[in-house]
């Protein structure tokens, strides 16, 4: 039986695994495949019988399409951030402080976060009661290494929404303004999707306002040019791993509008590797409501050639009119939709249409906008017409992978082989890829697909050793346990 993640305890189980996954199966040959064989009856008869290990090491070696729903800042596991953080050899030689007392000081720059991570240009400018509650990154012992690394991700039951939304950016805070660190976050990703065989990555990245080590501001210009360096280095190119970037803009901030100017012109130049704008933010927060953005969107677009949108939208347990609002505005692709499900006419719209809703399942969980997967309206979109795509969100704060996306939506909803392509022909066919990279990209996962079946029908597809994150520990134990088949 499968144990349920509110019933285990949330602790970093990292575990590699000295098995290979045996693809068996009658209608495999020894020498050629042969021209009878069904990849999706196979897959129908491997569902039956493979164990959770063997499940996984065959989703992970799967060739994936592309990942849609990514926040660059919300990407990197707890263990790069401290890595980084606390070299400055590695960082591009910024020195970073984070607080780790919470004594009261008569001063109103005071934080109530513990962990809060400043850089050292900024501790400097403290009073020195304040000063004394922080302590270099590079200096903390190990417990409190383990609990800096902890306050960035969900590892306890008791943690959620709140605890995400309240707190996690605010720790990392100007860690976060750091391109050469940021860009190395997003090199370690490309790396880790190259083990689970995905092919592209479009994720958000923000330049404007990243700082040098000494405090004074980069251009965004500068800045820009530390990641497109990183994604022309030998280490990048080695992933296979394409990338492109998205501008958000957290749109309850009260000069939203303005920002949103800046960054229509920042993407306009800048098409070749940004190719499209996310309007991201809490949603029962009101001041970000769509409607507040129509007007500045249309006088954008009288201004401006086409640029692509994705939005936050209809991430809530509870019926609104997000989702129709953000479809009214010219969105081309909806992050994560669960609420879409109560408002049939924006269904009935979205059926067989050029939107796609970006699925975030185990986001949406451990954020508590679904009590369990049961009650996730995924399948439902899925198999009446409505295009999805299965992404990651914040994985690193969230301690899980693209794989662990795959698991969770072919064990708790019997996917087909079909429909399993389907998500990955989606994520690459919805993506806001130039058109002729798109379909380089669409050609090249149709080949991948049909040397893996070919790989699967002779019993030869190459294992990997996966390295299992806390989630999937959490909510599959077997696969953590032990050596066991």
């Amino acid at each position: 039986m499968r144990l349920r993640l509110t019933i285990l305890p949330f602790c970093l189980v990292l575990f590699i695994s000295l098995t290979s996954l045996a693809y068996k199966s009658v209608a495999a040959s020894s020498a050629v495949a042969d021209s009878s064989f069904s990849m999706s009856l196979w897959f129908e008869n491997f569902k039956k019988t493979a164990t959770p290990r063997q499940m996984y090491q065959f989703l992970q070696a799967m060739p994936k399409g592309g990942e849609l729903h990514h926040h660059l800042s919300g990407s990197g596991f707890s263990e790069w951030w401290y890595e980084l953080g606390a070299d400055p050899t590695k960082n591009g030689g910024y020195t970073y402080y984070t607080q780790v007392s919470d004594k009261k000081c008569q001063s109103d720059k005071q934080s109530a976060l513990r962990f809060h991570t400043i850089s050292e240009t900024t501790w400097i400018t403290l009073p020195d009661c304040l000063q004394q509650n922080y302590t270099e990154l590079a200096l903390l012992n190990e417990n409190q290494k383990q609990d800096f690394m902890d306050s960035i991700r969900l590892h306890t039951s008791s943690e959620g929404r709140e605890e995400f939304f309240s707190t996690h950016w605010q720790r990392l805070n100007e860690l976060t303004a750091n391109p050469t660190l940021v860009s190395k976050i997003l090199l370690l990703n490309m790396q880790a999707y190259q083990a689970e065989n995905l092919q592209y990555l479009e994720t958000q990245l923000n330049v404007r306002y990243a700082k040098k080590p000494d405090g004074s501001p980069y251009t965004p210009d500068e800045a820009l040019a530390i990641y497109t360096h990183v994604l022309t280095s030998e280490e990048a190119i080695a992933t296979g791993v394409t990338v492109r970037f998205q501008y958000a803009l957290v749109r309850f901030l009260p000069d939203a509008e303005a920002q949103l100017e800046w960054i229509y012109s920042f993407v306009d130049k800048h098409r070749e590797i940004y190719v499209g704008i996310n309007l991201v933010g809490r949603e029962d927060d009101m001041r970000g409501q769509p409607k507040r953005f129509a007007s500045t969107l249309r006088s954008l677009r009288a201004k401006y050639p086409k640029i692509l949108l994705a939005f936050h939208a209809g991430e809530s347990e509870t019926a609104d009119s997000n989702v129709r609002d953000t479809l009214l505005l010219g969105a081309e692709r909806i992050g994560h939709g669960l609420n879409t499900i109560f408002d049939p006419d924006t269904l009935l719209q979205m059926r067989n249409s050029h939107y796609l809703i970006e699925i975030n399942l185990i986001s949406n969980l451990l954020l508590e906008y679904v009590p369990s997967f049961d009650a996730h309206p995924f399948p439902e979109y899925l198999r009446t017409g409505i295009p999805t795509a299965l992404s990651t969100d914040d994985r690193g704060m969230f301690d899980s992978t693209l794989t662990d996306e795959f698991y969770i939506a072919v064990t708790e909803f019997n996917l087909s082989w079909e429909e399993v392509l389907t998500l990955g022909t989606n994520s690459l066919q919805y993506s806001f890829l130039q058109p002729d990279v798109k379909a380089q990209q669409l050609a090249l996962y149709h080949q991948r697909v049909a040397e893996f079946e070919n790989q699967v029908a002779l019993d030869t597809v190459p294992t990997q050793t996966p390295a299992f994150r806390a989630f999937i520990c959490k909510f599959e134990s077997e696969l953590c346990s032990g050596d066991k088949e």
